[in-house]
């Protein structure tokens, strides 16, 4: 049995196994002892997680992809006895899973060739669950995977760079060509690693500094006193340096400093 890719579902199934192989050694193997790969498709990647100690769940909104993975993959890749619970295989949608709640509050490591058309939720949905995901690596469109990555200073840092790396260092590893895909998807895919900051809770409330980073990005172009007017600034607090800049060429710890600026500015 073989599973055909669904557009609607953005299903590119990677068939090089030293892509998948050097994918799946992505992951540290530090500080849980839990994967969750999301999409697994046929378990390319999977077999490979496998491989690792840690217990390895996949999940898969394809029915499918599912059938597949409980009848030929398990037949072909896992040798399981009726004590072991090393693998399972959840039918559902990422998106939708209450995290602590599912694992019971362990620490999970989250891989995938994640589906281009929501590869950015799942960034905002480990982002909104960062205390129980200490990791992330995986495929993604590589106009995606390097925004993510990038720093300040660059026309592509914007939002979603901001707000993953306030709680995640983020590394860039390999480019992926469409060629070992089928089918082969029109643009490169890039893989990157994310490992949770040792500190990753913010000195400033968390709701202002988002909506902060995304009214600022949503006029980039603008000075921060023009683009950040929504926020009724005292004209004491304009006249600051660092209202003259851009957002793009704000680090982090910049919009941080900023967000703090604002919190206990007085009109």
């Amino acid at each position: 049995m073989t599973v055909k890719a669904k557009k609607h579902l953005g299903q590119h199934f990677l068939n090089d196994e030293d892509t998948a192989k050097n994918i799946a050694n992505s992951l540290s193997g530090v500080g849980y002892d839990t994967v969750l790969e999301i999409g697994p498709g046929m378990g390319v990647l999977t077999k490979y997680l496998l491989e690792s100690d840690a217990q390895i769940n996949v999940i898969e909104i394809d029915r499918d992809s599912v059938a597949y993975l409980n009848n030929d993959f398990k037949n072909e890749h896992v040798k399981l006895d009726t004590s072991n619970t090393k693998f399972k295989i959840i039918e559902g949608d990422f998106l939708k899973q209450d995290i602590p709640t599912f694992f019971n509050k362990k620490q999970v490591a989250v891989i995938g060739n994640y589906p281009y058309n929501i590869s950015s939720q799942i960034i905002f949905k480990a982002i909104e669950n960062r205390e129980y995901i200490p990791e992330l690596s995986g495929m993604f469109q590589k106009e995606v995977a390097k925004r993510i990555a990038e720093k300040e200073g660059s026309k592509i840092y914007g939002i979603i760079s901001v707000l993953t790396q306030a709680f995640f260092d983020v590394e860039y590893l390999f480019t992926v060509p469409p060629s070992v895909f089928n089918p082969p998807p029109k643009v490169d895919s890039g893989v990157i690693r994310l490992i949770r900051k040792k500190d990753f809770s913010l000195s400033v409330d968390e709701k202002l500094f988002f909506r902060v980073v995304k009214t600022a990005f949503n006029q980039r172009r603008k000075m921060l006193r023009s683009s950040l007017k929504s926020f009724k600034l005292s004209d004491t607090l304009k006249e600051d340096a660092i209202f003259a800049m851009r957002p793009e060429q704000l680090s982090v710890s910049e919009f941080i400093k900023l967000t703090q600026k604002i919190a206990t500015d007085v009109i």
